[in-house]
């Protein structure tokens, strides 16, 4: 079920988001990924939807600073859908904080593993090898064909993307609410959103660790014993002591301080 009625300010607003959804890698870190790009995509949404609700505002610029990570293509769609939470959030009240970024933690995995094979391990070799083709015998139509064939259905894709999230989400979420569904699709986008942290922390979180135990004639490399026992333990104990730490008020260019002198120490004295 879509929703066709979109007022005229809307759908100015949806021009804005569409053209700025093309930088989900705006000052991208390593500690929020996209998060800042999709922030700067939400700007005009939250600002008209929270204009007369600055502490309304302060809150969703925080709640999109977190984590997200997913295809360039998709993230429209996120963003869209985003902002339909975010509308009925404010408007209705049908929609809270933890179902927004339970929704959008749940979504960045799947969305990333489809559209990456798409377009990262598809198109783009069909691009790379019309263009590379063209640009060996010197023509510049090598350049324009990759960025034709590889680039622009990309921006095109987007933007109708984002324009899908919106409408659609809308009309989903009072769907969702009218058939008492809700309460069940907020719990399995959480344990979703979880898994996928999770699944992300054993790729991304690597604790090198070559610590050998000397005992007598014998040695012992800690690291293959840990992994047969708990395999992933050191990502996962290095995942749990910086939350520990972020809880005590700890900022991501500490932590990120605190891994270097911790990296280079264990890199002295061997232990990584």
């Amino acid at each position: 079920m879509k929703n066709t009625l979109i007022s005229e300010n809307d759908k100015k607003l949806l021009r804005k988001v569409e053209i700025r959804s093309h930088t989900c890698f705006l000052a991208a870190t390593m500690v929020n990924m996209e998060g800042n790009g999709f922030t700067f995509s939400l700007i005009p949404a939250i600002e008209e939807i929270y204009k007369d609700d600055p502490e309304g505002k302060k809150e969703a610029y925080t709640r999109h600073q977190q984590f997200f990570n997913t295809h360039a293509v998709p993230f429209s769609f996120i963003v869209g859908l985003a902002w339909a939470m975010e509308k009925e959030k404010k408007e209705k009240g049908s929609v809270d904080a933890e179902t927004i970024s339970s929704v959008k933690s749940a979504l960045m995995g799947p969305t990333a593993g489809m559209f990456d094979n798409l377009f990262f391990n598809c198109l783009r070799i069909i691009a790379a090898g019309i263009g590379i083709g063209l640009a060996q015998q010197g023509n510049i139509l090598g350049m324009i064909m990759f960025i034709l064939i590889y680039g622009v259905p990309q921006s095109i894709i987007k933007m109708w993307f984002c324009r899908l999230g919106y409408t659609y989400g809308t009309a989903f979420i009072d769907m969702m609410f009218s058939t008492g569904l809700m309460a069940s699709f907020t719990k399995a986008a959480s344990i979703l959103g979880i898994m996928m942290v999770g699944a992300m922390t054993a790729q991304m979180v690597y604790v090198p660790l070559n610590l050998i135990l000397h005992i007598g004639p014998a040695t012992l490399e800690v690291a293959p014993v840990l992994d047969a026992i708990f395999p992933g333990f050191m990502s996962i104990a290095l995942l749990f002591g910086y939350v520990a730490l972020i809880k005590k008020g700890w900022k991501p260019i500490n932590l990120i301080l605190l891994t270097m002198v911790i990296g280079l120490l264990g890199a002295l004295i061997h232990i990584f």
